[in-house]
């Protein structure tokens, strides 16, 4: 499940992404934003079910994440599909990189959120489940589940 500090305000999760991947390691990333994508943002206009990240260079890019055109802005106002470039330290980007060459796995956005009023991005490096696994899954929720109603009569 995804880490909650304090001081967090959380904009927006990726709940999908723990049903179709196997979370490995996370990173916490800046991103890149005009002023507009800011105000959206803090309203929680956020979609991220389809959003992924690749390295482009020596860049890492958040794409085909949907950020709602601010409802009051004017023609300055961003394009909502629009791919925006996330704020890692070198040595993180240089370690993303390498796992997508060899490993074959895929870096989903896990959830946005507010730290110190500065709009951060917890990014993932995942593997993507088998039907079997996610059918397991759901099996082990449930019987979670019963068990906790249980426990409660």
């Amino acid at each position: 499940m995804p880490r909650k500090d304090p001081g967090d305000t959380l904009l927006a999760s990726n709940k999908k992404a723990f049903h179709n991947y196997t979370v490995l390691e996370r990173f916490e990333a800046g991103i890149h934003l005009s002023g507009t994508e800011v105000k959206s943002c803090r309203a929680r206009a956020i979609q991220l079910q389809d959003g992924y990240v690749y390295v482009k260079g020596s860049r890492i890019i958040l794409a085909n994440v949907h950020i709602a055109q601010y409802e009051f802005g004017n023609i300055f106002n961003h394009n909502a599909k629009q791919e925006r470039a996330l704020l890692l330290h070198k040595r993180e980007i240089l370690k993303l990189s390498h796992w997508l060459n060899t490993k074959g796995g895929t870096i989903v956005p896990l959830r946005f959120y507010l730290k110190n009023g500065l709009v951060k991005v917890e990014i993932a490096y995942c593997q993507g489940k088998t039907h079997a696994d996610q059918r397991e899954d759901l099996r082990k929720k449930e019987s979670d589940r019963e068990i906790r109603r249980a426990l409660k009569k």
